[in-house]
């Protein structure tokens, strides 16, 4: 697999853990709203140093568990919950955090379930993918995935300091739908190719 196609389908992924509603998100508001735009990429540089860190951390082989088949799980779950209406794209929470932003980035992944979750599932088995090209793969895997965070995380900071004027609830449910059906397709394939290894 090329070291692009590793990049984009970590983007891609990448953004379906990072458009799920939870304590990143929260934070980037409250702190947006406190401080300014400064404050999305200072979280995400908080976010980045813990997931960079796992990352050598299972580089070096802290786990080596952990099927595919949770992309099911994750993408239907992503659906349904857009098929009931349960997501928002809620701007209005006003709460303040006791850390400050790049902090809060690196702490408060660690509350969120989804989070360990996506690194039980996707991260681990995509990154012991990307090892086989060596350190470039591992490198491409962590930028895709950053550059989720990246896209999303500023985009959120952004609309909150100037108010939510370009993005509507309605467009939200559609790209955690879009996201969800790539979970479903990709975790299908992965499948496909652990049994054909196994036939």
């Amino acid at each position: 697999m090329s070291l692009l196609s590793i990049f984009f389908i970590s983007l891609g992924v990448g953004l379906s853990g990072a458009l799920m509603p939870g304590p990143l998100l929260t934070v980037t508001i409250t702190e947006s709203y406190r401080r300014g735009f400064m404050a999305g990429p200072l979280l995400v540089a908080g976010h980045a140093v813990l997931e960079g860190t796992l990352v050598v951390l299972l580089v070096l082989g802290l786990d080596r568990v952990i099927g595919n088949g949770v992309f099911f799980w994750m993408g239907l779950g992503m659906a349904i919950e857009v098929r009931d209406g349960k997501l928002s794209l809620d701007l209005s929470d006003r709460g303040s955090a006791r850390l400050g932003p790049f902090a809060a980035g690196l702490t408060t992944s660690l509350s969120n379930p989804y989070w360990s979750l996506w690194w039980a599932t996707f991260g681990l088995s995509w990154l012991l993918r990307s090892m086989e090209r060596g350190p470039a793969g591992v490198l491409s895997f962590y930028s895709g995935h950053i550059m989720a965070d990246v896209l999303w995380y500023f985009l959120v900071a952004f609309l909150v300091v100037t108010g939510k004027r370009f993005i509507s609830d309605r467009v939200y449910n559609y790209v955690i739908l879009a996201c969800g059906a790539f979970l479903i397709v990709l975790g299908a394939r992965f499948a496909g190719d652990g049994l054909a290894h196994l036939l």
